[in-house]
């Protein structure tokens, strides 16, 4: 027994004493060349981050083009669908095939262009890079072809020979199933709700810098862009088409520059907001050389300075451009070219820093502030405080509560919803804030109007026809109207009180016009024309429109007298015309400027040929005040905002910009025309466009311009009460007695 213990704890002995075996070293991992197809991808999600980073190389692409007209369309917030077109130059069919192959460019040839590049793009892989995380189709043409020519890309390379289609000019590029092989970068941006915000936000920055460039960008499917930019002279008006008056009116020029090659050499201009604009987050658009980028270090200089010297204007609005020799600029630091360093920057941005605060400190002495008045003129009766002396429950007398179907939610001044309805005050306060609004208008009439009447006394009579035939109902709505929408191309939904009216918009700014004709009179500033029109070749285009047969020869000589007859006739009342009405006519019979009736308004210029040929036609030339009457009136129906010539694409007109086809008749004959066969997308995208500036830009201008212009000035005269002027359409209190018996 002892033995076999002993047997038995010398094996475990043996075992326990047994050596651990020594880990076989791992060789280390080897490097290997990836594979092409891999390093391709990854590039691409470095340059191609998100969608709005696919919309802005597009977009800089276009500006190389030399486009003067951008579109931009979305669907899914660029994930399904991303869409740009331009009017530029196009792409050679010949470089159609090397278009999406990684660093192919036409913007340099050698490493040392890089110093003086001036284009957007130069790498040569923004395209090739989408073609990698999505699928591309590129529709061009180039000036002079007969045809544009459509291809399709996949990893960088075309998949098929181009083919042969209709096009536009210009370029299209489409994205769709963007990052469809990168299935983390997918749903995460599938969960986000932001992207189709920052491409918006995107264009707007583009739009206000490159004023000369029409912008627009819309979501797949709707009807109206949600941004919209048309071509402005000034800075400033682009900022107030893209960003609101609110903003424009708050903006002061800020302009500085260096040229001491020791320590710097740019220039800046742009515009920051004073010491009236709040905001809760800064807006900061930076343009160096043309090129939209993002700086840190001025854009936290700058905030400093607003929070030292304004205050509670720690949030500012700023936009900027800076301009440097190219030398001085590296652009080629950042994968999606949004940063850049500059030559001397510190320096800079030290002198511009000193520029702002300069500008701030001066702009600092005087501040507007908004005061809020209650209007007791549509608030019915209201309950006054407890404290109150004039306190009405101290005489036994019940406070009293307006009505739930005559409380009125929304006002011309805040659409929102008016805060009156709500409060109580005195009605000594209600005086006293009647008379300031009426003087507050009284000043911006005087302001708008330096003279009300001029001294002679045919224009004097007609002003005061003018004062003496207003509505003074129709007056009240025109003066506390809500503007809602255009109900048709004629018709506008407007609301006053507990009424919902349709206001012709064409009567409104007709009369409008023929008024502010009569006020401004001899006092017109000048929209002065780019090209010089000869009345003659107006007054003969005018008469062929109103010809019934304008295939018709027989009346040419005619019509050639006609429109000779009423140039001499025009000719002979130049003087006149631009002493009186802002119409300039040149000795050889050209026109050469028109008046501005209202600001930032300018009429269409395809009714100048109407308008010329009722000058000619339609004005009493032979007495004083009946001629003053007419030609206001021939210059109130040129600038009243009718609608566009072109049919409105929106509606049943979109039909009309279908491409027509020849068909020939069965058994043959003659071809006729037919859109019957037409593809559903193959529509005059140019004329589509065209259509969709002209009605967007009228609603714009009604809503802006219009509108508030008619609570300022317009004066209805009561024969717009019985002639469809305004049609009362709803009635709340009405709406509520039908509701009852329900």
């Amino acid at each position: 027994m002892d033995t076999e213990v002993e047997s038995l704890t010398d094996t475990a002995q043996m075992e326990i004493e047994e050596p651990v075996p020594t880990p076989i070293p791992m060789e280390p991992p080897r490097i290997h060349l990836l594979d092409q197809a891999v390093v391709n991808r990854i590039a691409a999600g470095e340059v191609v981050q998100r969608p709005v980073s696919a919309v802005k190389e597009l977009i800089e692409n276009s500006l190389d083009a030399d486009s003067t007209s951008i579109s931009v369309v979305v669907k899914d917030g660029g994930l399904k669908l991303i869409q740009v077109s331009d009017d530029g130059h196009g792409i050679p069919y010949d470089d159609l095939p090397i278009l999406c192959e990684r660093h192919t460019t036409s913007k340099l040839s050698k490493f040392e262009d890089l110093q003086s590049i001036k284009s957007m793009g130069f790498r040569g892989e923004a395209l090739a890079s989408m073609t990698y995380v999505g699928h591309v189709t590129v529709t061009t043409i180039t000036k002079g072809q007969l045809h544009g020519y459509r291809a399709t890309y996949r990893d960088g390379i075309m998949e098929h020979e181009p083919k042969a289609c209709a096009a536009v000019k210009g370029t299209q590029i489409m994205i769709e199933n963007l990052f469809y092989n990168m299935s983390a970068r997918r749903k995460t941006l599938q969960n986000s709700a932001d992207d189709y915000p920052k491409i918006v936000d995107l264009i707007c920055r583009f739009a206000i810098h490159h004023s000369s460039v029409s912008f627009s960008c819309r979501k797949h499917g709707a009807a109206r862009p949600d941004v919209h930019s048309v071509v402005t002279s000034s800075r400033l008006d682009a900022i107030r088409s893209v960003y609101g008056v609110s903003v424009a009116r708050n903006l002061i020029k800020i302009d500085a520059s260096d040229s001491d090659p020791s320590s710097s050499v740019f220039s800046m201009d742009g515009f920051i907001s004073n010491s009236n604009y709040i905001a809760k987050k800064t807006i900061m658009v930076l343009f160096i050389n043309d090129r939209l980028v993002e700086c840190g270090a001025l854009k936290r200089a700058i905030e400093i300075v607003y929070t030292a010297t304004l205050p509670k204007a720690s949030k500012p609005f700023i936009y900027m451009s800076i301009k440097l020799p190219t030398e001085h600029v590296d652009v080629n630091i950042h994968p999606t070219k949004r940063e850049v360093s500059l030559l001397n920057q510190e320096i800079i941005i030290e002198k511009i820093q000193s520029a702002i605060e300069l500008k701030l400190r001066s702009s600092n002495e005087s501040r507007t502030f908004d005061e809020q008045m209650v209007d007791p003129s549509f608030s019915g009766s209201m309950a006054v405080g407890k404290d109150s002396p004039n306190n009405p429950s101290s005489s036994g007398l019940k406070s009293q509560k307006v009505p739930v179907h005559k409380m009125v939610r929304t006002d011309s001044q805040d659409p929102a919803g008016r805060l009156h309805a709500y409060l109580q005050i005195k009605p000594s306060n209600q005086l006293q804030g009647s008379s300031c609004l009426t003087s507050v208008r009284s000043s911006i009439r005087q302001r708008r109007n330096p003279r009300e009447t001029a001294d002679l006394t045919s224009i004097q009579e007609l002003v005061k026809e003018i004062d003496s035939s207003c509505h003074s109902g129709l007056l009240d709505i025109v003066g506390h109207c809500t503007y809602i929408g255009m109900a048709d191309d004629v018709f506008a939904l407007l609301q006053h009180n507990t009424h919902l009216y349709l206001a012709n918009v064409v009567n409104l700014s007709k009369e409008l016009m023929y008024q502010q004709v009569l006020r401004r009179f001899a006092h017109f500033n000048a929209i002065q024309l780019s090209d010089p029109a000869k009345l003659q070749e107006l007054i003969i285009l005018a008469l062929k429109e109103e010809d019934l047969d304008p295939e018709g020869n027989e009346n040419e000589d005619l019509k050639e007298k006609i429109a000779e007859m009423n140039t001499e006739l025009l000719k002979q009342k130049t003087e006149m015309l631009e002493e009186y009405f802002g119409i300039c006519i040149e000795p050889n019979g050209n026109l050469s400027r028109i008046p501005v009736i209202l600001d930032q308004y300018t009429p269409d210029m395809d009714r100048v040929p109407e308008f010329v040929l009722c000058l000619g036609n339609d004005v009493d030339w032979d007495n004083e005040k009946n001629c003053f009457q007419t030609i206001a009136a021939s210059i109130g129906n040129f600038y009243a905002m009718h609608p566009p010539l072109l049919p409105n694409p929106s509606g049943n007109g979109l039909q009309c910009y279908k491409r027509r086809v020849l068909s020939r008749s069965p058994g043959g004959g003659n071809f006729s025309e037919t859109a019957e066969d037409v593809k559903e997308n193959e529509f005059d995208h140019e004329l589509l466009l065209e259509a969709e500036n002209a009605w967007a830009q009228r609603e714009w201008s009604i809503q802006h311009i219009l509108f508030p212009s008619m609570r300022l000035f317009l004066k209805p005269p009561t024969s717009m009460a019985t002639n469809g002027t305004f049609v009362q359409v709803a009635s709340l209190e009405k709406l509520y007695k039908i509701f009852e018996r329900c």
